[in-house]
């Protein structure tokens, strides 16, 4: 039950208020329910049906540390920067991933990705925290094993090294930069939100680029946690699908961006 409160936000059509709209990490740590749903999901046994969704396994996995001291590979191969090592189970110290952040991303190159979210055929998922300020990544690898999963990897790399490196870097720029937006957009922007006109209601339709500030969405920046379904390499695209989810706040963006010359345009938004 906790598990599909948690997973399933990021499927309505709510849209965040006025207090979600801050950055998430100046919100307090008690202001999210992330120690409530651990006490909770610490004192339960695991379903075995958590296992058929990497989203319903990840849910428990981070939020109990019982969960990440069973359903972790020890000793943990570490790959940092090209150097091999390993951490033993007495030295694991409990990751909390995005609990305390309150979101995640998910970056598709092609629409048809987004299905693998709810494949159960997938038993390979890669789980990255990207810091843009620190040039740096650090990846935890899941694979499905004897129908669990396990986390059986870990490594950091520049993010320089990161496939998806050039896009990353525009989405950092352009989540951060007002300027730097209003040159990176298509001639109309297809867009689906709240009315600014009314509280209650949500309006589609196009806008152009000089209205954006009327309508510009909360966007994250700076940290984020991206998941990776499968282990096939990125696929070759001009497109890239951005998906910001929350975690039990309501929280939901998706923007569209595509590849023109060197750079990326925005050229939808739903939120």
């Amino acid at each position: 039950m906790v598990s599909a409160m948690f997973f399933s936000v990021g499927c309505t059509n709510k849209t965040a208020d006025g207090e979600d709209s801050l950055a998430v990490d100046s919100l307090p740590a008690d202001s999210l329910p992330n120690d409530t749903l651990s006490e909770m999901i610490e004192e339960e046994q695991m379903p075995a049906a958590a296992d058929e969704l990497f989203d319903d396994f990840f849910f428990n996995y981070a939020a109990s540390r019982k969960v990440q001291k069973e359903r972790t590979v020890f000793p943990l191969p570490v790959n940092s920067w090209g150097k091999e090592s390993t951490i033993e189970a007495n030295a694991w110290k409990r990751e909390h991933f995005f609990m305390q952040q309150g979101y995640y991303t998910l970056i598709f190159h092609k629409a048809s990705q987004m299905k693998m979210v709810k494949d159960t055929a997938v038993n390979d998922v890669t789980v990255e925290k990207i810091q843009t300020a620190k040039n740096m990544v650090t990846r935890w690898h899941f694979a499905r094993k004897r129908g669990l999963w396990y986390m059986d990897g870990m490594s950091h790399l520049s993010l320089g090294q990161h496939p998806d490196a050039g896009f990353i870097r525009f989405y950092q720029r352009f989540a951060t930069d007002s300027a730097f937006q209003q040159r990176s957009m298509a001639e109309s922007i297809a867009f689906t939100g709240p009315d600014p006109d009314d509280d209650f209601s949500t309006m589609s339709g196009e806008i152009m680029p000089e209205q954006w500030s009327m309508f510009v969405p909360w966007m994250p920046s700076g940290t984020l946690y991206n998941i990776i379904y499968g282990n096939s390499p990125y696929p070759a695209s001009n497109t890239r699908l951005f998906y910001v989810r929350g975690i039990a706040n309501g929280l939901q963006m998706d923007m569209v961006f595509t590849r023109r010359g060197k750079g990326w345009i925005l050229e939808k938004v739903n939120t």
